[in-house]
């Protein structure tokens, strides 16, 4: 079957799914009119339009995360892409879905747990979207690996890269797989039978293990009949095969067929009946009390152990696995057969990221591209006296991150910066940035580095990060108890000319240069008086303690964000009463915040036009009469993943254009410590506005948001050339690197 096959068949079988999990509401069903025997013609029946409130128009949010990774699934049938750009895409989903039940999932069983179900404005009771999960999730996983053995694999296969099964192993294969295994695999497994003084282990989250049916009675006279192995972490579950065994190309064997083809080894006297692999995902949202804790590092290190053997949210076996097995280990776990998930291949697919580098294969990756560097930069020694004379707006990863770097590294050598303040969510202890503050430190500059702890699942990097900075001699500040600091912002001091000068760095992404190869984030510098001063009074609320600091340009989460966006929606919305023109751009990963869903509705009955740029979660219903048929939500899956935080008012043609760190969910305005910054000057607000509607006409890879919760791809209709918004700014901002012959 070819991919087109596939993909139409795969949408046929998830439909009746979707269906079910996002059903059109009542509410918004036409009501016929009734049939009269006069002539008179009746007009008919107005739509009923729902409430604000109405539970009908709000899509759950967990629901709507997990429609973003089919999204993202959908793009390994996409021919577009090279072929192991496509294989990235289907480990992608894998990844996302194990965070997805660590965190969400495993939320929602916590509620039930302790009897705190609440429903969100969609109604929807966590009992009840845990059913509709796990029917979407078992569907959409057997589409995975259908997708994976059926195309991904013979299509490598054809470019020499295979994952030789035990089937196809040749007598050569076979010497070299055994000696293998007696030399790197046997000496560290550590097999483990069941008897009574042998309990059930206690397993590591993802990790990879197997369950053994054994026959026999052994040295001490124990036949119970089962073991357990479980994989170390340590060993690759990929491994290469030489060329002078294997053949030419790139070949490579499963660790899990190694262990199945010599179970029989590690238990010497007994009869393996069968052996298969089976992994168990745990919840890993960390449960630090903030209010009791005296020493946040010290009680988050003490909780990353804990992270690894928390309780259990999804079992996954091979699907050759016999049910009293399978049924076994459910038990051990506590779960139940909705939570078991039988997959045809490999267990821990995310390890396969190993081999989607292949420096032997960059025909079948994307094509390398150089940021790019403002004119203005490039031939400048010294970037504090470009930034003293004009804004530098940058957008990642078509242009550079360089800058923003340099701009650290020389606020660390320059002898007239006195101070460097700066906020660290993802950066990694060992990143460029860090070094450069870990050198600002040592020269003697003031340095205060604002560092969040409980970034999920970069919690153990930042606290090796804190060490490293403290080591060198900065302040390092954990932010506030309670509100996490999510905000993107550098605060060097400078004196020139007698005077203390501010430069800022104010971004929507995090300060690691590896993903700002990968993201697409506005970086901002500046020496704006105004906003540089009130980036100043920001790091001192942070740093210090007192009340909320009046401020002139920036908008800041928990205090003025969400009502500074509610106030520019609600302008919008008098502007439309009036009869004026009024329309609204934003672009953002998550909408979920019911306040602002309601002013968009509100916004969309009096006529403004609003235009929707949503990576992932999505609450809002578009397209509803009477309610949001004025609004439009689109999300754009592609190469690199869309990380920009835009809102732009239309303002009465007075435009205004803001960027920010914060998405419009409750946790972000409500919970957290964001900034929200405007673009000022009209070529820069022109340049964001073009930039806004590439993504606005991409007809490629983007997907609208239907009524009912589906999302549809777009194609170029009629005349329409096919446009992508990341290949239009790739082309406009990036250099091409020429691939020489």
């Amino acid at each position: 079957m070819n991919n087109e096959g596939l993909h139409e068949n795969a949408v046929k079988e998830a439909q009746p799914v979707l269906e079910q999990v996002i059903e059109t509401p009542p509410a918004m069903e036409p009501v016929e009119a009734p049939v009269t025997e006069t002539t008179t013609t009746t007009p008919p029946a107005p739509i009923p339009v729902p409430g604000l409130d109405d539970s009908s128009l709000y899509i759950h949010r967990e629901l709507s995360q997990l429609q973003f990774n089919i999204r993202v699934l959908e793009q390994a049938l996409d021919e577009s892409y090279p072929l192991l750009e496509r294989l990235k895409f289907l480990l992608i989903f894998s990844s996302n879905l194990d965070e997805f039940f660590e965190i969400r999932v495993a939320g929602l069983k916590k509620q039930i747990t302790f009897a705190r179900e609440q429903a969100g404005a969609d109604g929807l009771q966590p009992h009840q979207a845990l059913a509709r999960i796990s029917e979407l999730v078992h569907g959409h996983v057997d589409r995975q690996y259908a997708i994976l053995n059926d195309i991904l694999l013979p299509e490598l296969e054809k470019h020499q890269v295979r994952f030789i099964r035990r089937r196809h192993w040749t007598t050569k294969l076979k010497t070299w797989v055994r000696r293998y295994f007696r030399d790197e695999i046997a000496p560290i497994i550590t097999p483990i039978g069941l008897d009574p003084t042998h309990p059930f282990p206690l397993l590591v989250n993802k990790s990879l293990n197997f369950i053994v049916e054994l026959e026999g009675i052994d040295a001490f006279g124990r036949d119970s009949g089962l073991a357990i192995i479980p994989a170390p972490r340590l060993l690759p579950r990929v491994i290469r095969v030489p060329e002078d065994v294997s053949g030419p190309g790139d070949n490579y064997v499963f660790l899990s067929s190694m262990i199945h083809a010599h179970a029989d080894d590690l238990f010497q006297g007994m009869k393996v009946k069968g052996c298969y692999q089976f992994r168990l995902t745990r919840n890993a949202d960390l449960a630090v009390d903030t209010e009791d804790v005296e020493d946040l590092a010290r009680a988050l290190r003490g909780e990353l152990f804990s992270r690894r053997y928390g309780d259990a949210v999804r079992l996954e076996v091979a699907d050759t696995c016999p049910k009293h097995l399978s049924d076994y280990l459910l038990k051990q776990f506590s779960l139940a057969e909705s939570e078991l998930y039988q997959v045809n291949g490999p267990v821990n697919l995310t390890r396969l990221f190993s081999i989607t580098g292949l420096d032997s294969h960059p025909e079948l990756q994307y094509k390398p591209f150089t940021p790019a560097i403002p004119k203005l930069l490039q031939n400048s020694e010294n970037i504090f006296s470009v930034i003293s004379k004009q804004d530098i707006l940058l957008l990642h990863p078509f242009e550079s991150f360089t800058p923003v770097v340099d701009l650290l590294r020389q606020a660390a050598k320059d002898p007239h910066v006195l101070a460097v303040r700066q906020t660290l969510y993802r950066s990694g202890a060992n990143s460029e940035i860090v070094d450069a503050l870990v050198d600002a430190a040592r020269n003697g500059k003031e340095v205060t580095a604002v560092i969040e702890l409980r970034a999920r699942f970069d919690e153990e990097s930042n606290l090796q990060m804190a060490s490293r900075l403290q080591a060198a001699g900065a302040v390092v500040i954990y932010g506030v108890v309670g509100f996490k600091t999510h905000a993107k912002m550098m605060l060097i001091l400078r004196r020139e000319a007698g005077e203390i000068v501010r430069y800022a760095h104010l971004g929507t992404g995090n300060y690691h240069a590896g993903n700002a190869r990968l993201y697409t984030d506005y970086s901002l510098l500046t020496s704006d008086d105004a906003l540089c001063e009130d980036v100043g009074k920001l790091f001192s609320q942070l740093i210090g303690m007192g009340k909320t600091l009046r401020m002139k340009k920036l908008l800041h989460a928990p205090f003025t964000l969400k009502k500074g966006m509610l106030d520019m929606i609600q302008r919008e919305t008098q502007f439309a009463l009036e009869g004026k023109p009024a329309h609204i751009i934003a672009k953002f990963n998550s909408l979920t915040d019911p306040k602002i869903i309601r002013a968009l509705y509100k916004a969309s009955q009096s006529g403004v036009r609003i235009d929707l740029v949503v990576r992932g979660m999505c609450c809002l219903r578009p397209g509803i009469a009477g309610v949001s048929h004025n609004i439009q939500v689109r999300s754009i899956i592609g190469r690199f993943l869309e990380h920009t935080r835009v809102f732009y008012f239309l303002n009465g043609g007075e435009e205004q254009m803001f960027l920010s760190s914060a998405d419009w969910m409750e946790r972000n305005l409500d919970k957290r410590v964001e900034t929200c910054f405007p673009v000022e000057g009209k070529k820069l607000i022109l340049r964001v506005k073009k930039e806004l509607e590439s993504y606005l006409t991409d007809n490629t890879h983007s997907w609208i948001l239907q009524p009912d919760g589906r999302y549809v791809r777009s194609s170029p209709t009629g005349n329409q050339n096919p446009r992508s918004a990341q290949d239009t700014l790739l082309e406009r901002l990036s250099i091409p690197i020429l691939t020489v012959r």
